[in-house]
């Protein structure tokens, strides 16, 4: 849901019971949803459960220096739009009787997000490369900054079940100072608590940092409202980071 933390967030009896009534599971997979690993992989021996960062080529991951896959590839709409197809496909095996249906359906999905991505790499291109500079609390952007030509810093891991030292904090405010980066950001389903720190130990060194302002990362917005779905997560983010950094 709304600000919820998919890395540390432990299902309930509810949750288990609502997978259960399922016909077909949907989820990320590359280890996001933490917890609920275990609960995934017994499901998947009763139904369908799919996981959507499935067909994304093994070249086109990201692997942190410990090894770990990053899960976060919705940041790069082309590799989200992989997702889509699988969902698609998983549907038609499904129910083949609905095929024509979920095909007509995706490809008007896909159509979008091609228009999407294309937004995106515009609007980040606004940005002279020199500010071009994404700082949040976790690393969620790597996709995100491969494809769209932005250097990301995380304070924490891919994971924000890994906690920040010491180290990491200074090592981020002197990339702050020495690149006289002005703004940072806070995301929704993080702690606001991290990025604060930032922005005082650089006061502290004579550096003014801004809160640029709040990116979703591992968690959309409110139901009913654009950033509630994928595409508006993504235009809201952007917006953010170009009113920001430009």
């Amino acid at each position: 849901g709304r600000g919820v933390d998919p890395h540390l967030y432990k299902p309930t009896e509810g949750d288990v019971s609502r997978l259960q009534q399922a016909r077909v599971i949907f989820y990320n997979g590359l280890h996001l949803e933490g917890r609920m690993g275990d609960i995934l992989v017994k499901m998947a021996r009763e139904k369908p459960t799919v996981a959507g960062a499935e067909r994304v080529p093994e070249d086109r991951l990201l692997i942190t220096e410990d090894g770990v896959e990053d899960p976060h590839i919705w940041f790069d709409v082309s590799l989200w739009m992989a997702a889509a197809e699988v969902v698609r496909d998983a549907l038609s095996d499904l129910d083949p009787a609905g095929r024509s249906t979920y095909e007509r359906n995706a490809q008007a999905y896909l159509e979008e997000l091609g228009e999407l991505d294309g937004w995106v790499r515009a609007e980040l291109a606004t940005i002279p490369p020199a500010r071009r500079v994404l700082v949040t609390a976790h690393d969620a952007f790597g996709y995100f900054g491969r494809a769209y030509d932005v250097e990301v810093a995380g304070l924490q891991g891919i994971s924000t079940a890994a906690e920040y030292g010491l180290a990491d904090l200074q090592r981020t405010i002197d990339l702050l100072v020495e690149r006289q980066i002005k703004a940072v950001f806070v995301e929704s389903s993080v702690p606001r608590s991290a990025v604060e720190a930032l922005v005082a130990g650089a006061a502290a060194r004579g550096h003014g940092v801004a809160i640029g302002g709040e990116l979703f990362s591992d968690a959309m917005g409110p139901e009913g409202t654009p950033e509630g779905t994928y595409v508006g997560m993504i235009r809201h983010n952007v917006r953010t980071i170009v009113d920001a950094l430009r």
